[in-house]
């Protein structure tokens, strides 16, 4: 692929060259630059089983150029960087330091998370296609950004969109590396927890901007796949109805599925409701790298919306096969979290034999007094079955609540500011902690 890709990129440019060089300056000056500074502080205490506090302040982001569009062909740079300030006095170990900020070592790096070329067919008056190849970020259901502390999930990928029939959008797409963000370092090793939670048996290879083949990160150092190929189609036709499918192929390790359905209506002028659902399976295929796959995932939501006032409830089950790699399971490697019932921390809703029921209430500020603030509560109940793999054995009931709050300030344009919680107990039995997040992105 990487071959393959180049060679593409060769060919892209010289056409570029032969076609429009005369053009090729007015292509970098009218080019679209972007960015993101970002600080971020997050506090975490434990109790129980573990008694600590460590807490972690960084600052990073991203910047990036993208070329206007010269017949139809564009690229795209993007330099992404996190560095860690020293808050507590000796090295950084997990006693001290929260490690979900950084690279894997509690290291300060920065990469060149983002080098595409970008061609839409467009131009050409025969198809509304777009392809994207090189490195990029991805945010489908099982192939993920996973943005949630300093850097993203990135990806070495080709990806193709094309809207020429009316009201939906086909993609297909093939994906070979993946260099993990720094969320994958919460985790402390390998393992189950982690397979199950958006961050593969190898994640800790693909840290500190390396990217790493898609098999090695799902299972391990050493496992050569020919990557995940995908294809999806979305449609959105009928008023307030959305219907997505999604197939993924991981060669030789398992085939995905991922099904959602969405309906949006109006009961009165100030009362709207949103019904969803979602569905996974998950099957093994080739070579079997992963074992048995045998796995369901059927999740429902509804959402109301009454003026500033929102909220919704959700629930969730996955099945058991005792049989299977993680007893039935959903097998997550990729940062892709797409769960209705998912926690800010907590993820169990993808363990075998587990129900889990979230509820979830959101306050709009700006609707009812101006001010561009939203607040938001939550809780979740995990209802484990002993059939899980994390505490194999164990059937115990994990929960999570907490809060997010989200303030764009008039005064600064473009600053967010957002304050976020959260307080599982028994995450894993007799585990509890509070966490709390200060999280503050100027884009520009």
């Amino acid at each position: 692929m990487r071959k393959l890709g180049l060679a593409l990129s060769v060919a892209l440019l010289a056409t570029l060259n032969m076609q429009a060089a005369d053009n090729l300056e007015e292509a970098f000056k009218n080019a679209k630059t972007t960015g993101q500074i970002r600080t971020f502080y997050i506090d975490r205490t434990y109790s129980g089983a573990i008694e600590n506090n460590r807490n972690s302040l960084a600052i990073g982001g991203s910047l990036g150029i993208e070329t206007d569009s010269l017949h139809g062909l564009s690229f795209g740079l993007k330099f992404y960087t996190t560095n860690g300030i020293n808050i507590h006095d000796g090295e950084r170990t997990s006693a001290n330091y929260d490690p979900s900020l950084y690279g894997d070592g509690f290291s300060s790096y920065s990469m060149l998370g983002e080098a595409y070329l970008k061609y839409c067919f467009c131009e050409t008056g025969l198809t509304n296609t777009t392809i994207t190849i090189g490195r990029q970020k991805l945010n489908t259901p099982l192939a993920a950004a996973d943005d949630a502390r300093m850097l993203p999930n990135l990806f070495e990928a080709a990806v193709l969109v094309n809207t020429d029939i009316v009201d939906t959008t086909l993609i297909a797409a093939h994906v070979v590396r993946e260099s993990v963000g720094t969320f994958g370092n919460v985790y402390g090793a390998a393992g189950q927890l982690s397979l199950q939670s958006g961050y593969g048996l190898g994640y800790k290879l693909g840290t500190n901007g390396e990217f790493r083949e898609m098999g090695e990160i799902a299972l391990g150092a050493g496992v050569d796949t020919p990557g995940v190929t995908a294809v999806a189609a979305i449609y959105s036709g009928i008023e307030g109805l959305k219907l997505q499918a999604w197939d993924y192929v991981a060669h030789d390790i398992l085939n995905a599925i991922y099904l959602q359905g969405d309906y949006s209506f109006k009961v009165s002028d100030a009362l709207k409701l949103k019904a969803s659902a979602q569905y996974i399976n998950e099957s093994d295929i080739g070579d079997k790298l992963a074992g048995d796959v045998d796995s369901n995932f059927i999740g429902v939501k509804l959402g109301a919306g009454f003026g500033a006032l929102s909220g919704y409830v959700a629930y969730s089950t996955t099945d058991s096969n005792v049989d299977a790699q993680a007893h039935g399971g959903i097998i997550t490697p990729w940062g892709g979290i797409p769960a209705f019932t998912q926690g800010m921390v907590t993820r169990h809703m993808f363990f075998a034999d587990t129900d889990t029921v979230k509820v979830a209430g959101t306050y709009n500020f700006k609707k009812a007094l101006g001010v561009d603030l939203k607040a938001s509560i939550y809780h979740i109940s995990f209802d484990i079955g002993a059939n899980n793999t994390y505490k194999a054995g164990n059937a115990w009931t994990a929960k999570e609540s907490g809060f997010d709050i989200k303030y764009n300030p008039a005064a600064v344009k473009n600053l967010h500011l957002r304050l976020r919680a959260n307080y599982p107990t028994d995450f894993a039995p007799g585990l509890d902690w509070n966490e709390y997040r200060v999280i503050a992105n100027y884009n520009f």
